[in-house]
């Protein structure tokens, strides 16, 4: 008993360390995997030393590459390379090659072996694929130029580090033997590769839906886990990597109609041994080391970032990309890599790379990943910077939606063309209501704007897009993509820019309420809650209630949901509507400096003697407020009233002038 105590001790330290580092770095929006590396670094045996670096830890490390190779071969499918077969073999292939050429040419510069430089080549022309494509979506730029540029390189950077893995184990052997040795594990990694292509698809599919028609998620998630271990272990006994396996069984999975429910499943799995890898890899840091020779260190670190950025930005604009999406490409790619991890570790157990080489390469790979969320987050003022054309290319896309916007008053602007946007259009075109929408997708933008939609390239984010927009003479903002994160951004510009304008935001469920009308939205409608009262819906009028109740139930529920609901915002389209004119609807009014309400608690108002109600208040840096009596009114402070038209016009002089 007391000897499991012992064992399990630096496991629970581990994971205590890791949960607070993880925490600590998503509050910091920084991802989490530099939280496991520094969770590595601190407790490995060259820091604090409580955690051990055995055979049995690097062991399960070997697990989370396994499963990561496997969630790459997910993602790898033949329709995909096909579209993006430009970018990928394009500018990915050129951009390996040139980094590993560049890398290993500076390690033979400085006194290296040509294994360990072609070693350190390979290592410094990966990036980081989890750090990128996460910063990216956050910043809702996968769909534009330069993010199709990235993914494009990132997803060859993947399928190459397979051949690394082939060629490193054949590096020790003398020279004689090394073009042997070089040519035999390629032409096993051919047969193994041939045979799985060839029959792997089939079988594949077949064993899983037998499987699947067990109906049993345990026996689901086992058979994947059996599948993806199986062949890494086969691949092992043919002379290659455990990592070559794993991805050839995602490859196969990905070509089933599985594929999804397989990525959801592993995903725990995944995410949880990829951080003990970086555990691992934060590990093999002696910060001593690192300490004595740390100009050597940051001169690796400034020649990793620098060459990459110079290279990738030449590369990307030979091949004809503009300056900004060039240097915007450069300047997310310019970082290290996870896969980099994977190479050093796996030419460390041969012996090619030298204590002190490996430690200082490892510390300058660290050190880029950790500069590289500032790089992409400030990525817009250097390429402002640095590139002339920028401005006017910025200028001409400001001008575009401009003149799409410039004769319009009272609209709407639709922040996300897809599918909810789309609708959106629809329904305002059929009731006579002007909108213009915004979206980051070219191919959708160009394919709508030909069929007539008044829809504009532009990435919502930026203040100059929503002024260009007309924001300040917009009736109401929708935001139609469901990311919270991206949405509060978003709001948070809106309201610099017109602190009275209604912004209706579409959330996944209703957990994101509270933080979207935190942030400044006048209503959020979750994809959970409506889809379930849809569904409700039909099945109460498919068992024979009648569809009167069944809709007076509907707007029950949504009324508690949704207090704005009760009213509507007046539209151009409702003038002509003389029943639409009694109805109630709501009225948003801005107290301007001096307004007689300013100072004044609602209460005292005497808008109830009036007809009219305080639906909604919305302060400046405060978000959206509780209309309660006892709250007192300030200068700018947005009161949204409901009422008829009359009663409106009344409270509205009232507020304003007494």
């Amino acid at each position: 008993m007391e000897a499991a105590n012992v064992s399990l001790q630096p496991v629970l330290v581990l994971l205590a360390c890791a949960v607070f580092a993880v925490v600590a770095f998503r509050s910091l929006q920084l991802p989490p995997m530099l939280g496991y590396l520094v969770t590595g670094v601190a407790l490995g045996p060259h820091a604090l030393g409580l955690i051990p670096d055995t055979s049995e830890t690097r062991h399960l490390a070997e697990f989370g590459v396994v499963f990561l190779m496997f969630s790459i071969g997910l993602e790898f499918s033949l329709p995909r390379l096909r579209v993006m077969r430009r970018l990928v073999f394009g500018l990915g292939l050129a951009q390996v090659l040139g980094t590993g050429a560049l890398g290993m040419a500076a390690g033979l510069a400085l006194g290296a072996t040509w294994q360990a430089s072609f070693v350190f080549g390979g290592a410094v022309a990966m990036s980081s694929t989890a750090i990128v494509s996460k910063l990216l979506a956050e910043r809702l730029e996968l769909d534009t130029p330069h993010g199709r540029e990235i993914i494009g390189v990132l997803l060859f950077q993947d399928l190459a580090v397979v051949p690394l893995l082939i060629l490193i184990p054949a590096l020790g052997r003398p020279p004689g033997e090394m073009g042997v040795a070089v040519g035999l594990a390629l032409l096993k990694a051919a047969v193994v590769l041939g045979v799985l292509l060839l029959l792997g698809p089939r079988l594949m599919r077949g064993w899983f839906h037998l499987v699947a028609r067990r109906r049993s998620t345990e026996l689901f998630v086992l058979n994947v886990m059996f599948i993806t271990l199986g062949l890494a272990y086969l691949t092992s006994l043919a002379g290659l990597s455990l990592a070559l396996g794993a991805f050839l069984a995602g490859m196969l999975i990905s070509e089933t109609e599985y594929r999804y429910q397989v990525e959801e499943d592993i995903k725990p799995f995944r995410d949880i041994l990829l951080g003990l890898f970086f555990v691992t890899v934060g590990m093999m840091l002696d910060v001593s080391v690192v300490a004595q020779n740390w100009w050597l260190v940051l001169v690796a670190m400034l020649l990793i970032v620098g060459l990459k950025f110079g290279l990738i930005a030449l590369l990307s604009r030979l091949l004809g990309a503009r300056p900004g999406t060039a240097l915007r490409t450069a300047l997310s790619l310019a970082q290290a890599g996870e896969f980099g991890f994977v190479v050093l570790a796996h030419a460390g157990a041969f012996g090619f790379v030298s204590e002190d080489a490996l430690q200082s390469v490892l510390a300058a790979m660290i050190l880029s990943m950790l500069a590289s969320p500032f790089l992409i987050s400030a990525s817009d003022r250097i390429v402002l910077r640095l590139s002339a054309s920028e401005w006017m290319m910025r200028s001409l896309d400001l001008h575009r939606i401009a003149v799409q916007s410039i004769e319009t008053d009272k609209h709407v602007v639709i922040l996300g063309y897809g599918r909810n946007g789309q609708r959106l259009a629809r329904l305002l075109d059929a009731e006579g209501v002007r909108y213009i929408a915004l979206d980051l997708d070219p191919e959708r933008v160009r394919d709508a704007a030909l069929a007539g939609d008044t829809v504009v390239f532009a990435d919502c984010s930026r203040r100059e897009a929503l002024v260009a927009a007309g924001i300040s003479r917009a009736a109401a903002v929708v935001v139609t993509f469901a990311d919270a994160s991206a949405a509060v951004r978003v709001l948070s510009n809106i309201h610099a820019l017109n602190p009275a304008v209604p912004v209706i935001v579409r959330a996944r469920d209703e957990a994101e309420i509270e933080r979207l009308h935190a942030a400044g939205a006048s209503e959020v409608v979750p994809e959970a809650l409506e889809s379930g009262l849809m569904l409700a819906s039909h099945t109460l009028v498919w068992i024979g209630i009648p569809l009167s109740r069944v809709m007076r139930r509907l707007r029950t529920v949504r009324d508690e949901h949704y207090g704005l609901l009760r009213g509507l915002f007046h539209g151009a389209s409702e003038d002509s509507d003389a029943v639409e004119g009694t109805q109630p609807r709501l009225h948003s009014v801005t107290l301007t400096t001096g307004a007689w309400a300013a100072g004044r608690k609602l209460g005292d108002l005497g808008f109830a003697e009036i007809g009219v109600q305080v639906k909604a208040l919305r302060r400046l840096g405060e978000g959206k407020l509780a209309p309660v009596p006892d709250l007192r009114l300030e200068p700018n402070d947005v009161v949204v009233l409901l009422g008829v038209p009359e009663l409106l016009a009344a409270a509205e002089i009232r507020l304003l002038q007494g």
